[in-house]
Order: structure tokens, then C-alpha cells, then sequence
């Protein structure tokens, strides 16, 4: 058999395999009773889940404008992506933002900016001042927190190197303190899940010894104990079964194989005084700054909260409260929770600040805010409002390659970021990226000083509510400050029973 004889065989055999499929896809298409658009259509109504899937793909790369992608559009990423890989991130033109949209922040610049000689670098803020080992917290934006399970191995290590470098701190996430957070020699915040992954005894609890040997290493500075997280309020973290690998199962001390499911909230706390009891407990354990992370919906509570402190006294007090928005979320979640529980940072961060300074407690306890703070203007704005620290995780992520797939909950993150398949991992060089998180946090801190110093303050953490204004439905745009005295929080006398209690 000849060449031309060989090939036309082949071509024979192809076709007609390529024949005997789409009659057995027809067949079982037409027979079947679950799809009615396959039954109906058969062999082509397969293609609709095919384009359904590859519909947010041609959006991102062919259709969406720059500004239209959610959660984060193009020239958002653009701008992290440059910053990281330390390239000119200058535009031409003028700016394709509508400045008109309501809520648009605007920074008003003043008539005699700051000279760069007159500038300064922010001031450390302290954490703890009542702990054995307080803590100083000098960068304006860290890593926020994001679980070895939910990220990969190589994307720990290159979050936790970065960050070594950047000089930031890095939350763990309610994952457990692996080997790879300590390998960078960064700062870690430690972070206690409902579950208490790597501090939990057999029964789920808080198992102290483990807890005091967390905290001995010289790399944790601080205790987060986490009520809420802003992809998921009211619902504990969820990591599922084809990410419980055995390793990261260890870590966590559970069976791996299984969904990782965390409890709605901590068993020990359903009060503010049981929630100020387990913070003292964690800070004499660990001896440690401790605080707590939540999203705020009802209100109501801090009022009570601020009550059990005064009659306890200024020690009692949390050393910091995490706000994460609602519009927050790395990891998988139930989009029911997602898009519709939770208020957004831009909401909560200014209503948290305003109760504590009127309960006298803003000094007390530090504010770290997150939730999409991922580019300059988002970050300055959080400190007009009034954080004292401001975290990220999504923007970290794009950093160290993250194309927002939207495959994070499937274990096939096409990045390396969010995938514990080794294959998908090898694109993922810890070596390589970690320059680039220094390299985001770097160009994070410059564009925000910029920003700072047009309104005439000194650094970041000098800009107050006068310095930003917000667009509003008829155009035109009102001082922070002048909006929110017209929205501020209601005082336990001006809101009723139901809402107290809620």
C-alpha cells in the first residue's frame, strides 16, 4: 500500500468514526429526558454549555470595554499587572473613567500641593498596646487573608516571599499556619476560622497548646479570630473536597478527600461578651495582639459591644476589628450570600469608624479594612474613611498572574494561583512572582503617596474625609465628610427595640 492509499484509508476511517459519533450523540441525545435543549436539538444543543462556558472568556478579550468588567474590569487588572512587572503604567489621552457614575470617588486636589521633599513615609500604627508583644504594622497595604487550600502552594510561597521583600504583613486565611506562609520571613497575621483549622482539638475546639505554639513563632505578630468573611456572611468557609489534599488536610486536621465546611460561626461565641471573653482568652494564650474580622450588616450589636467595654474596661478591648465588604471574596461561596448579604466596605468602613469615635474606642481599636481595594484611589479612599491599615487579596492575586478565569472553586486555575494540580502549578514560579508582589506593594505605596500629597497630605495615613468627594445622582459630587454627618449611624436612643437586638 502505497503512500496516497494509506492516507485515503485513514481519511476513510477518520470520517467515518467522525459519522458512527454524532449518530451515537444523536441517539443519546434524542432518547434522554434531563437536557430539553439537547433533546431537542440534538448534537448542537451540546454546543450551548461550550459557548455558555467560553461566553465570559470572548467578553474579557473581544467585547467587554475597559471599564465594564465585574468584579474587577480590564484597566484595573492592566494597572496591577504593569505595577507588578514594574513597567510604566502612565496612560495617554485622558481618562476613560465616567466620573459621573454615582459613588465615584474624587480627591480634591489642593491649590499648593505637597513638595516630594516635604513629604514623609506613614507612621507605623501600633497594635496591642496592652500585650506582652505589641505590634508596629508599617506598610499601607498587605496581604490579606487567603488559606493554603484555597491557594497553591507556589502562590503561598510567592505571596509569602513578596511579601518578606515588600516589607507587609500576610494574614493566613482560616487554613492553618503552613510552611510556606513562614518561608519569606514576612510578617503573619494568623487567622482562627469557625473551625479553628491547625489550632482545633479532636472535638473542633481551641486547642491552647496548639494555639501557643502557633504563636511562638517569631514570625506571627498577630491573632485574627474571624466571625465573617465578605464572599459568605453568615456562612463558614467552604473548601471543596477535590482541594483537601493530604497534606493541606494535615495542616488543617481534618480527613482529606472531604469538603471542608467550617461552622456558620464560633460554638464559644453567640454574644458580644462571649466574644470579648474568647479575644481575652486567644491574647493570654498567645500573647499576642488579637482581634476579630467581620462584615457588618445589622449594627446594632456595637453599641452593646462598646457597652460590655466600658464596663470592663479599655483592656477588654479587641485590639483591632478586619471589616471586610461584602463585595469581598477570593475563595468559593454560594452566590445567594455573595451578591445580597453583607454591606459593601464603602457603606460599612465610614459607619464602624463613626461608633467607635463616638464611643471613645477609636484609638483603642485599630481598623483594617478590605474588600476590592485593590488599585490607588480605592486604597486612599479607605484611609479619607478612616482605616488605619488597609488589606487586599484579589489585587495580590493578580500579581502573581491571576487572569480572573473564574475557575478558583474548581481545582483548574488555568494561573497556577488557586489549583493544586501540579501541572497547572508549573507556570506558577515562586522565584519569579515574588518580585512582583514587592513590586505591586511598591508602586501600591508611591501612587497613593501621589495621590495624598495633591491634596496637600503628608502620606497616606494623613488623609481625612474632606480630601475626597463623591458623586452623587443629579452629577455633582459632596465632601465625604458633609455625606456621611447627613448618613451618620443612629444612636441607641434614636433606633428601636428590634434593631438594637438585630
Amino acid at each position: 500500500m502505497d503512500g496516497l492509499q494509506l492516507l485515503s484509508t485513514l481519511f476513510i476511517f477518520v470520517v467515518g468514526l467522525g459519522v458512527l459519533t454524532v449518530i451515537y450523540m444523536y441517539v443519546s441525545d434524542s432518547t434522554q429526558s434531563k437536557d430539553a435543549v439537547r433533546h431537542n436539538y440534538p448534537v448542537v444543543g451540546r454546543f450551548r454549555e461550550l459557548f455558555t462556558r467560553l461566553g465570559e472568556f470572548f467578553r474579557q478579550y473581544f467585547f467587554a470595554l475597559d471599564r465594564e468588567e465585574m468584579p474587577f474590569n480590564r484597566a484595573e487588572r492592566d494597572w496591577i499587572y504593569k505595577s507588578a512587572k514594574g513597567r510604566n503604567n502612565t496612560l495617554p489621552f485622558g481618562s476613560t473613567r465616567n466620573l459621573n457614575l454615582v459613588g465615584t470617588p474624587i480627591f480634591v486636589n489642593c491649590a499648593f500641593p505637597r513638595l516630594d521633599e516635604e513629604a514623609t513615609d506613614p507612621p507605623p500604627v501600633e497594635f496591642g498596646p496592652y500585650t506582652q508583644n505589641p505590634y508596629l504594622a508599617s506598610s499601607i497595604i498587605n496581604i490579606s487573608a487567603m488559606s493554603y487550600g484555597s491557594l497553591s502552594k507556589p502562590a503561598v510561597q510567592a505571596l509569602s516571599r513578596g511579601a518578606g521583600l515588600a516589607k507587609c504583613f500576610m494574614d493566613t486565611g482560616e487554613g492553618g499556619l503552613s510552611p510556606y506562609h513562614l518561608e519569606g520571613g514576612c510578617d503573619i497575621v494568623f487567622e482562627i476560622g469557625t473551625a479553628k483549622y491547625g489550632v482545633r482539638d479532636k472535638d473542633g475546639g481551641l486547642d491552647d497548646k496548639k494555639l501557643a505554639a502557633v504563636s511562638a513563632h517569631p514570625d506571627v505578630k498577630m491573632i485574627e479570630i474571624k466571625l465573617a468573611q465578605g464572599a459568605k456572611p453568615g456562612k463558614g468557609g467552604m473548601l471543596p473536597a477535590v482541594k483537601v489534599t493530604r497534606e493541606i488536610a494535615k495542616i488543617r486536621g481534618i480527613p482529606a478527600g472531604k469538603a471542608s465546611i467550617s461552622p456558620n460561626r464560633h460554638p464559644e461565641i453567640d454574644s458580644v461578651d462571649d466574644l470579648l471573653d474568647f479575644v481575652a482568652h486567644v491574647r493570654e494564650v498567645s500573647k499576642l495582639p488579637t482581634g476579630f474580622k467581620t462584615v457588618l450588616g445589622a449594627y446594632g450589636w456595637l453599641d452593646q459591644f462598646c457597652d460590655a467595654i466600658e464596663r470592663r474596661g479599655m483592656e477588654a478591648a479587641p485590639d483591632f476589628i478586619t471589616l471586610d465588604g461584602g463585595e469581598g471574596g477570593t475563595g468559593a461561596a454560594p452566590m445567594s450570600l455573595m451578591d445580597n448579604v453583607g454591606l459593601p466596605i464603602k457603606q460599612a468602613l465610614p459607619m464602624l469608624t463613626d461608633i467607635l469615635e463616638r464611643r471613645g474606642l477609636r484609638d483603642r481599636i485599630k481598623i483594617i479594612a478590605a474588600g476590592k481595594l485593590v488599585t490607588p484611589a480605592e486604597v486612599a479612599w479607605a484611609y479619607c474613611a478612616g482605616a488605619d491599615v488597609v488589606n487586599t487579596a484579589r489585587g495580590f492575586m493578580f500579581s502573581i498572574g491571576c487572569i480572573q478565569a473564574l475557575r478558583c472553586h474548581t481545582n483548574n486555575c488555568p494561573t497556577g494561583v488557586t489549583t493544586h494540580k501540579k501541572s497547572l502549578q508549573r507556570g506558577l514560579d515562586p522565584k519569579v512572582k515574588a518580585p512582583r508582589v514587592a513590586s505591586y506593594v511598591d508602586k501600591m505605596r508611591k501612587d497613593v503617596a501621589m495621590i495624598a500629597h495633591s491634596c496637600g497630605a503628608a502620606h497616606a495615613r494623613n488623609l481625612k474625609r474632606h480630601h475626597v468627594r463623591i458623586v452623587q445622582g443629579d452629577g455633582t459630587s459632596v465632601p465625604l465628610d458633609e455625606l456621611l454627618e447627613k448618613r451618620r449611624p443612629l444612636a441607641p436612643h434614636e433606633y428601636d427595640e428590634p434593631r438594637l437586638k438585630g
